[in-house]
């Protein structure tokens, strides 16, 4: 396993980070198998876990405690706020309100008197950055989190928050959890450069670009991928994103056989090659997963293969650009463009 500082905060991080979403009904895991993947995990040298309280309803925060119970001060342990936990409007959102009661719940569910890394899980536009810088400073202050970051954030959004914090005298976001893989490049546009000039540390979710280039969705196959039974139209290859998807998977297939790689070792191996990239969220639903994926943790890709990389999916191109989660609210809603 490489370790690399986490931003500029002098934390040492493993360059594969456990990513908890599959833990609970989402993956169907149970604890047991939660507690087994943790250990692996941690044997195999990483020492990071990221979840949310909107994972499987809170159910994953509670497994990762239950797993982690013991062994706490070993861990680097994220956890996010902002999306919907239940139909209270105000339930979910980037306000102080919500922000402080949201972090209560989470360390009552991890079992813990504070994390390490508290994300903002999505931008939000119905609040102001001094409001929520504002209480996540303060929430540090208070001892419950040691560090705060955003999650998906637009690059302009990234570059606001920063300045709002300079501006206010506030603390900073120090982390970026932008989707990156070899199918979606996108964020090698803005995000990632405006994460270097401000010396954030990333960690990238979906390597995977959910199961596509695990090297189980191939031409004439039968795709069977839990994501994919709750997620049919990102895998259904008569959309011609998913198409183009499907066909550059199978050009990335042969680059990886002739340079004697899985295709998990390509996909992750090419993450965290970019300078800007800290380490990978891998989320595994099952040990032989979370194997396949800890066998690409020392993997470091010649220039040659990521040349070939980029001949097949340009670099700063989205092969699925409408599944994003980062887009600009102008470029969904036609009335943000009008006069």
């Amino acid at each position: 396993m490489q370790y690399r500082t986490l931003g500029r905060t002098g934390v040492q991080v493993s360059s594969l980070a456990l990513g908890a979403m599959n833990f609970g009904r989402i993956g169907r895991t149970t604890q047991e198998e939660a507690t087994a993947i943790v250990d692996a995990a941690l044997e195999g040298g990483v020492n990071v876990i990221d979840t949310a309280d909107a994972y499987s309803a809170g159910e994953s925060e509670e497994m990762v405690g239950k797993a982690v119970a013991g062994r706490r001060d070993d861990i680097v342990l994220a956890t996010k706020a902002y999306l919907p936990m239940g139909d209270e409007r105000n339930h979910r959102g980037g306000s102080r309100r919500w922000l402080v009661t949201a972090l209560d719940d989470s360390l009552r569910r991890l079992g813990v008197d504070h994390v390490d890394l508290y994300q903002v899980h999505r931008w939000d536009p119905a609040t102001s950055d001094e409001e929520t810088l504002s209480a996540l400073t303060d929430l540090r202050r208070a001892g419950k989190i040691r560090y705060f970051g955003s999650s998906t954030f637009p690059a302009y959004r990234i570059v606001q928050a920063q300045w709002a914090a300079r501006e206010h005298h506030l603390g900073r976001y120090v982390t970026e959890q932008p989707g990156y893989s070899i199918l979606q490049r996108g964020i090698e546009t803005h995000v990632l450069p405006v994460a270097e000039e401000y010396g954030l540390g990333v960690l990238a979710w979906s390597p995977l670009a959910s199961g596509w280039l695990s090297g189980a969705i191939r031409e004439g196959r039968e795709v069977t991928t839990s994501r994919s039974a709750f997620m049919p139209q990102r895998f259904d290859t008569a959309v011609p994103a998913n198409r183009a998807k499907l066909d550059a998977v199978e050009r990335l297939a042969r680059v990886a056989d002739e340079a004697g790689l899985t295709m998990i070792q390509l996909a992750l191996g090419f993450v965290t090659a970019h300078p800007a990239v800290t380490s990978a969220l891998i989320g595994p639903r099952t040990l032989d997963h979370l194997h396949a994926q800890l066998a690409a943790a020392d993997t470091v890709l010649p220039a040659d293969v990521l040349d070939a990389v980029d001949t097949i999916v340009a670099p700063g191109t989205d092969l699925a650009a409408h599944e994003k989660n980062d887009t600009p609210p102008s470029l969904l809603d036609p009335a943000l463009r009008r006069r």
